[in-house]
């Protein structure tokens, strides 16, 4: 950080916001790529300033020409998802390229890891694998080694530093209280953190789905210790009018015990190795939710399970408006 950034992080925590913005902006306007940076961040998040995703993105230009490699990363992930402009994968590997000669480091890495997955001019695969068609009636797909190991490691490392125990807000007091029913620890790939590997691998996933990549919620990142399970449940939200019709869970690594995928109405368990990738529709065709989707995620007996879970929704889900 520079020291401006430092001192309008300073006066942030401070609860001094109006001082934070206007030591921010002052830096800004004098070229600190950091201070550019910071408003962006404050523009996607939308505190201490108004949510203005156009001019986080202006804000991020600004701060990629100024020489701040974050800037850099998080402006190739928004170009690429179309956050505040139209999706550009095209413009997004540009912003990438110059980083990675620029800087190096994690452009350079992910930059790498691109050029081994077999994808076109828009990132999407050139071929998919055929998959398994696992019980009767109602069927899950199992895809086997769908993403490769390395892909895996990226996936699992993205947000290795958000993980924290799952919870939830209590209906009655609004308070976080321990997930009821997921006792994993988990952590969101948020839009900023979507790098161009893990857009390209969420546009696999699309393909092989037969959706549309902006249908996906965010990338759910899990992970589960011995004796960590994910109880009973449907995947579908009370009271929505775009439901979660599909939901594909990819697996991460091996080396576990346990941890299967158990449809008990069914009576259908569903297994992955590292990289597999396991898809079932939550829905019946008139959209209300199909009582067959019910599923738990047994106890990790020995090990530890890694997995990612990406909700698929009936139309285009916007993640900055959820409602």
């Amino acid at each position: 950080m520079t020291q401006a950034s430092e001192r309008a992080q300073a006066a942030l925590d401070s609860g001094r916001q109006q001082d934070a913005v206007a030591i921010a902006q002052d830096a800004a306007a004098g070229g600190d790529g950091e201070c550019l940076a910071m408003l962006a961040r404050w523009r996607l998040i939308g505190s201490p300033l108004p949510r203005d995703l156009p001019e986080a993105r202006r804000l991020l230009r600004a701060a990629t020409v100024a020489g701040s490699q974050d800037a850099a990363l998080m402006e190739a992930a928004l170009t690429a998802n179309g956050t505040g402009a139209p999706q550009d994968w095209s413009g997004a590997m540009t912003i990438l390229r110059e980083a990675a000669e620029h800087h190096g480091g994690a452009a350079a890495d992910d930059l790498a890891l691109l050029s081994r997955m077999d994808i076109d001019a828009e990132g999407y695969p050139v071929s998919l694998p055929e998959p398994e068609r696992l019980g009767s009636g109602y069927q899950v797909r199992r895809w086997r080694q769908f993403l490769t190991p390395e892909e895996c490691a990226h996936l699992a490392m993205s947000v290795r530093d958000l993980l924290a125990p799952s919870i939830v807000a209590d209906p009655r007091t609004g308070r976080a209280i321990p997930h009821p029913i997921r006792t994993s620890s988990a952590a969101v790939v948020g839009p900023t953190r979507e790098t161009l590997p893990l857009q390209a691998l969420m546009r696999r996933l699309a393909a092989a789905t037969g959706t549309r990549v902006e249908q996906g919620e965010p990338l759910n990142v899990l992970h589960y210790a011995p004796g960590q399970e994910y109880r009973e449940h449907m995947d579908t939200l009370p009271h929505v009018s775009n439901q979660r019709t599909v939901t594909a869970l990819i697996y991460l690594n091996t080396g576990y015990l346990g941890g299967e995928t158990r449809f008990p109405q069914q009576n259908l368990s569903v297994a992955g190795g590292g990289g597999d990738m396991a898809a079932f529709d939550n829905t019946l065709p008139d959209g209300s939710p199909d009582p067959r989707s019910r599923h738990a995620g047994a106890p990790v007996r020995q090990g530890a399970k890694w997995a990612a879970t990406r909700w698929i929704r009936a139309q285009p889900f916007d993640v900055w408006n959820p409602a």
